[in-house]
């Protein structure tokens, strides 16, 4: 199928599929089945948290042969039906006192087990708010005004996460410590660059290099303002995580599901279908958002301009984790953020589409996965008397896109593999300066020498 680019509803259509593509590869039914392990000698224990959560214990639920217990907390509005297995919801991304409750009633489930039982946990993103079980000493409000305080900081979610591992009673591998010594098998979903498990969900299973000294200076590297007794955590060591070699972890597996790469290579194979060159330009990018968006607003007019590196028509499609330092009061997250600095930078350049969102759906704390962008995108704003700009100023980018009717609502996902971003570019229209250039050298007509 080729795409006609002559009709903007098809172009967005296009771009929406793409992004339902990757959710599409990353959803529990599709991905869990072939990674259950053999079933115990003794009892099996489902635990399990993130936005995913749910969904994944329903998988295991239809494909496992035996009995089956457990307990897995999702984000509100994520729950599914499920039989055997209870499913909680509680609050994300700051934490709530029923992400405290489910926390506790899972490190119950799994303590007391014996060697021939299994405990099967179900973590993707989002696990670290919802199970929430703030470590000896510090309460619920002091979780959650360190989480909204990192959020607005413009932290790494590896730095973030390090944060959280050393002020919690169940991360940093302090979960299969409790269920010691019961086999624990862990399923991932991955949300975070590079895949490290101790990252995804703040790693409840997984042994944790990191130091509570570490989780300090990331505090202070961002000036974040923390209260007395969570600073004494870990100045004093009290917040320590499970360290690598811990014999309590000595048996745990660890078993990634799904992944930012493999979403984006099937997003990459329905636009080929289509007749569409795509290339990933990385599943692990970082940094600023709206600085992400200027790098890819500056890729994008090479290609359009110049056909370099790539030939259009073609798409990039690239994944990972960006941050936003919060300094205004818009609506905003990090995709949208994104999305707004890549219009402003481009300016209108003719033949440029874009989307760009959170395969969870919701993008910051809305209800929204994302936005569309287009050429008129600007245009459009400026005839509604909206200053791009100025919206981006105000980290507004949700109302900067629900304004000019471009937000993508997906509703909840049941799956997470982080942020999507695909940028189309429809035609190498040869920039004049080029084409002249290319004349007074002898090039032939029709800017070939660009490609």
């Amino acid at each position: 199928m080729d795409l006609d680019f002559t009709e903007p509803h098809r172009v967005a259509a296009f771009l929406r599929g793409l992004f339902e593509a990757a959710i599409a590869s990353a959803q529990p039914a599709r991905c869990l089945p072939p990674h259950l392990p053999q079933p115990p000698a003794g009892r099996l224990i489902v635990v399990g948290a993130g936005k995913a959560s749910a969904a994944m214990a329903r998988a295991v639920e239809e494909h496992w042969q035996g009995p089956l217990e457990g307990l897995v907390v999702t984000r509100y509005g994520y729950g599914v039906a499920c039989s055997r297995i209870e499913i909680v919801e509680a609050a994300h991304p700051v934490p709530d006192a029923a992400g405290i409750e489910a926390a506790r009633r899972m490190r119950d489930a799994v303590s007391g087990l014996t060697a021939d039982d299994m405990v099967l946990c179900l973590i993707s993103g989002g696990g670290s708010a919802l199970l929430a079980a703030p470590a000896p000493g510090l309460t619920l409000e002091d979780k959650q005004a360190v989480n909204e305080a990192l959020l607005a900081s413009g932290a790494t979610i590896s730095e973030m996460n390090c944060v959280r591992r050393h002020l919690s009673a169940l991360k940093g591998g302090r979960l299969a410590a409790a269920a010691h010594p019961a086999r624990v098998v862990t399923l991932l979903i991955s949300d975070v660059p590079g895949d490290d498990p101790i990252d995804i969900a703040s790693g409840p299973t997984v042994a944790d290099p990191t130091t509570c000294a570490d989780a300090l200076a990331i505090i202070d590297r961002y000036g974040i303002d923390v209260c007395a007794r969570v600073r004494a955590v870990l100045e004093s060591g009290e917040g320590e995580s499970i360290k690598p070699g811990d014999p309590r972890l000595a048996g745990a597996e660890i078993r990634i599901i799904a992944t930012p790469q493999v979403a984006l290579e099937a997003a990459a194979r329905l636009a080929r279908d289509a007749g569409i060159a795509a290339h990933i330009l990385g599943e692990r990018i970082e940094g600023e958002a709206r600085d992400v968006g200027k790098v890819m607003a500056a890729i994008a007019q090479q290609v359009a301009r110049y056909g370099q590196p790539f030939a259009a028509p073609c798409v990039l499609l690239s994944g990972g984790e960006t941050t936003v330092t919060v300094r205004g009061r818009g609506r905003g997250g990090r995709n949208v953020e994104f999305l707004l600095s890549l219009a402003v930078a481009l300016d209108g350049v003719p033949g440029v589409y874009a989307i760009a969102g959170d395969t969870d759906g919701v993008d910051g704390v809305e209800e929204i996965a994302g936005a569309c962008l287009a050429p008129d995108t600007l245009a459009r704003a400026r005839a509604k008397g909206i200053n791009p700009a100025g919206s981006l100023a105000a980290n507004d980018g949700h109302g900067f896109f629900q304004a000019l009717g471009d937000a993508v609502v997906t509703g909840p996902t049941l799956t997470n593999v982080n942020d999507f971003r695909a940028i189309l570019i429809q035609h190498h229209a040869c920039h004049p300066d080029h084409a002249s250039r290319l004349d007074a050298l002898g090039a032939a007509p029709g800017c070939s020498g660009g490609k």
